[in-house]
């Protein structure tokens, strides 16, 4: 998918996180804005797919939402190799709350190979000096 579908199809699942919080009631950019710390304009340009959030921005948006961070891309499919079922095995002697942790940096490392550098803007420009 190239990077500019992607990032549009990041900011449309943004709005729709949005527009069905609360069972389904929404919340507005401002709230939502000010819920993880960014300018209200930031929510807009995100959804509009003028800005691309940063791993960190996601990473806060799918704790706010209560959602995993891989909520925000397109599904893939799946595939189970020699080494994921190692990892699995291992995982289930693990504590349920090492399971989150594991399974939250899994999904940010995850996250990370997805999102590309490319030229959306990711915020305010810097003067030059």
């Amino acid at each position: 998918m190239p990077e500019s579908d992607l990032i549009k199809y990041v900011g449309e699942r943004i709005r729709l996180l949005r527009m069905n919080y609360g069972a389904g009631q929404g919340l507005s950019q401002d709230s939502l804005a000010k819920g993880i710390g960014v300018a209200t304009n930031t929510i807009s340009r995100w959804e509009t797919g003028t800005y691309k959030p940063s791993l960190q921005d996601l990473e806060k948006l799918s704790r706010f939402f209560g959602a995993s961070i891989m909520d925000f891309f397109p599904e893939e499919e799946v595939r189970i190799d020699e080494r994921i079922k190692a990892l699995l095995r291992t995982a289930r002697e693990l504590a349920p709350e090492d399971v989150e942790e594991l399974q939250r940096y899994a999904e940010f490392r995850r996250a990370r190979s997805r999102m590309t550098s490319g030229s959306v803007k990711r915020g305010r420009k810097r003067k030059e000096a």
